[in-house]
């Protein structure tokens, strides 16, 4: 998985400003990229393959495959128990940390570290051997031993490393698990929400009410910010040890003007309030920009609302609930495959979600050598010439808003299969005429509404007791469960304020929440940004009302 190398290039400026590495920046900066081509990709210096070997003649590993973040990950700190108490995997064991604060920190002959315990608390972390040198640290990596010449665990692989590829590789392991990281002081965490131009007002504000409300309640009920606690001589540490009550405070970064200057006026919000993470936000129809910042930056953005979210395999710091208009396409075409259908027809509002759905859906069924025609409609152009046209045969999709939906009583349902979003169209509260409605089948990317009644009713109740007003339920559903799941995640990690680690651990966590708002299940893994996967294709049960059967199983594409 690829990492953008700014911020790696950034810790190492900090360390030439302390005066901890000697070399020219232009060297470091080259080394750096070499390391973290080997630590994340499995590439040396030369373009070739990392090469892993074990004993005993157990088969290796090479390229990807023997790259080091598989085991230790992104954030150099290895695996981590779950909130559950087992494994991260079952019967496997814990991965210990190797950034290289971690390995080479000195200790005291009774094995405790110097002075206070200064290292944040990561499972797995050694107190009981010697401090790594770089040359043990090198024999570790190549031969399997540790600092005190015993064998390492017969998983650990040896690396096929000469002497400029294992300096490159220790330089990007001191780039981990920075002793700082912008916006924690021993106080206060700061965090960012993003608001976007063409997000709706009333959701915006019915957004900012439930995180705002959140932090509220949790930092009355924290404790006073406490100092950290010492080790004392003691050689096991625990996870209370480490643990200081710090405030949460928000920042709202409000958005204008085009997606062109969006990137820009984030970086001078980030350089004016650093903040550690952004939780929840809200867009319309553009949500490119803050991903690429976010992932520019290694700031965790976590499960923003947005309709169209950026799906891209490389990228680790943005998390979303569920893929939003993208997935809906998905569903829809393998419904229009498994149809048979020849010729599709897609009608939506130039500019808004619709477009990109609709080009989504066409790349899903450019193998099969459709027929496919698109509308893209201005804003106040009617529907009637987009609905001329439609054989029987045919398949036409809406991306279409409510008051779309609703104009459509004016005009005759086409002969052939209907598809629409419910995402754009309000869900089981869309107004499709009673005309419309035999055929039609809508994506539905949450769990049915009788099937999610338990799940919504806690933070519902979380609602009427603080007197937030319903405007948009799903997306208060799921603003609380994202601040939620930080505040769990963030009690998981111990005071381990790292941003890869913090996203490591809502990878492992998420599957074990019980309470999953409007989703039948949460699951994160490796190179997996959307923690809802499927969905359903529905019909409604009758010519009016909001009653919904499902048209098929969940599904998944």
């Amino acid at each position: 998985m690829a990492r953008s190398l700014a911020p790696v290039i950034r810790a190492i400026a900090l360390l030439l400003l302390a005066g901890a590495v000697t070399a020219e920046p232009a060297a470091v900066r080259a080394q750096a990229e070499i390391g973290a081509g080997i630590y994340l990709r499995g590439v040396i210096a030369s373009g070739a393959p990392l090469i892993a070997s074990r004993d005993r003649g157990a088969a290796g590993a090479s390229g990807s495959a023997a790259a080091c973040v598989n085991c230790h990950q992104h954030s150099g700190l290895g695996s981590m128990r779950r909130r559950s108490g087992t494994a991260a995997a079952a019967g496997s064991p814990l991965i210990p940390p190797v950034a290289a604060r971690y390995l080479l920190e000195p200790e005291r002959a009774d094995g405790a570290h110097h002075g206070k315990v200064d290292l944040p608390y990561v499972e797995g972390m050694r107190t009981r051997r010697r401090a790594y040198t770089e040359e043990t640290l090198a024999r570790a990596i190549r031969e399997g031993v540790d600092s005190e010449g015993r064998a390492l665990d017969p998983l650990m692989p040896h690396f096929d490393l000469g002497p400029s590829d294992m300096a490159a590789l220790i330089a990007y392991l001191k780039t981990l698990a920075p002793a700082r990281i912008p916006g924690v002081s021993d106080s206060t965490i700061q965090f960012a929400t993003i608001v976007t131009p063409d997000a709706d007002p009333a959701r915006r504000d019915a957004m900012l009410e439930v995180i705002e409300k959140y932090f509220a309640e949790r930092n009355s009920r924290q404790m006073k910010p406490s100092p950290q606690l010492q080790a004392s001589g003691h050689t096991q540490f625990s996870r209370s040890m480490f643990m200081i009550h710090r405030q949460w405070q928000l920042h709202v970064w409000s958005l204008d003007g085009p997606p062109a200057t969006w990137g820009e006026q984030l970086a001078k919000a980030y350089a004016r309030e650093p903040v550690m993470a952004v939780i929840s936000g809200i867009g319309g129809a553009e949500w490119a920009p803050v991903h690429r910042f976010c992932e520019h930056e290694q700031l965790p953005c976590l499960f923003p609302n947005v309709e169209v979210p950026v799906d891209a395999d490389s990228d680790f710091y943005d998390l979303y609930f569920s893929k939003g208009v993208l997935l809906e396409a998905e569903l829809i075409a393998g419904r229009i495959v498994a149809q048979g259908a020849r010729v599709v027809h897609q009608i939506y509002r130039a500019g808004d979600s619709g477009e990109a759905a609709a080009r989504w859906l066409g790349g899903r069924l450019a193998p099969r050598h459709l027929e496919l025609h698109d509308h893209a409609l201005p804003a106040k152009a009617r529907l009637e010439a987009a609905l001329r046209g439609i054989g029987k045969n045919d398949a036409l999709v809406l991306w279409l808003r409510p008051s779309d939906l609703a104009a459509l009583a004016e005009e005759p349902a086409p002969p052939g299969a209907i598809y629409l979003s419910g995402l754009m169209g309000n869900f089981e509260r869309a107004p499709l005429p009673a005309a419309w409605r035999e055929r039609a089948r809508m994506a539905y990317i949450v769990d049915l509404p009788q099937q999610r009644i338990v799940r919504v009713d806690y933070p519902l109740g979380w609602f009427r007791i603080r007197q937030i007003q319903i405007v948009d339920e799903r997306l208060q559903a799921d603003t609380y469960l994202a601040c939620g799941l930080l505040s769990e995640a963030l009690s998981d990690v111990a005071g381990t304020f790292d941003r890869a680690y913090l996203i490591e651990e809502l990878q492992g966590m998420v599957e074990h929440r019980i309470v999953t708002g409007y989703y039948p299940r949460l699951t994160l893994a490796e190179n997996q940004h959307f923690a809802s996967k499927g969905g359903y294709l529905v019909q409604f049960a009758e010519p009016s009302g909001s009653r919904l059967v499902a048209d098929g199983a969940w599904t998944v594409p």
